[in-house]
């Protein structure tokens, strides 16, 4: 465990595996004490709930609703930004992709059960937007790859709901660590069977 995650308290340590890249811990809790603040609450009150996981499936699953709520409450938002490029005389859009929480440039992104490329465009999002200085860190919640002994436990049909090519901390930390954030530093906590409560 790197010296950064040390600093995470132990009560959240217990909860989530941490990965972290560009001393992102250190960003935070320095440069951010109350988004970081409000970060920890978020993860030390978010449950998984048996009901969560077996709700059917639309635009978005009930556990990002739930951790959208509690950063909302928190003075979080949604955030687009409108970029563009200029070469001589003209201009060419470049919009971003919405951050699914944004307050005083520290951005969270969720993702609990997208396709694996949504990594690489969530890395490359907090990448373009740390090189145009309108963040200064960016935060990943995912689930754990040590979830799947749940889905598994709660059928078949659910274990290929949370299949291999979904959004899981195995596939996230090769493209943090091969540089998918470029010098954005970025913070990501895995769902953990430690949450989950059986409801």
């Amino acid at each position: 465990m790197n010296k950064g995650i040390e600093n995470i308290p132990q009560k959240i340590r217990d909860l989530y595996e941490i990965h972290e890249w560009k001393h992102a811990v250190a960003v935070l809790s320095r440069d951010f004490p109350q988004e970081w603040n409000d970060i920890l609450y978020v993860l030390e009150n978010f449950r998984l709930l048996r009901s969560s996981i077996l709700k059917p499936g639309g635009r978005k699953s009930p556990i990002s609703e739930r951790i959208d709520g509690m950063f909302a409450a928190r003075g979080w938002k949604e955030r687009r930004f409108e970029t563009s490029i200029h070469v001589d005389d003209e201009s060419h859009d470049s919009p971003t992709h919405n951050v699914d929480y944004y307050k005083n440039k520290v951005a969270v992104e969720t993702e609990w059960n997208n396709k694996d490329p949504f990594y690489d465009r969530d890395l490359n999002n907090f990448r373009l937007l740390h090189q145009l200085d309108v963040i200064s860190v960016g935060v990943i919640i995912t689930r754990a790859d040590s979830l799947q002994d749940i889905f598994k436990r709660l059928g078949p049909k659910i274990a290929r709901k949370y299949g291999a090519a979904t959004t899981h901390m195995s596939k996230l930390i090769p493209k943090m660590d091969g540089g998918g954030a470029g010098g954005c530093p970025v913070l990501a906590f895995g769902i953990t069977k430690n949450l989950y409560v059986e409801d």
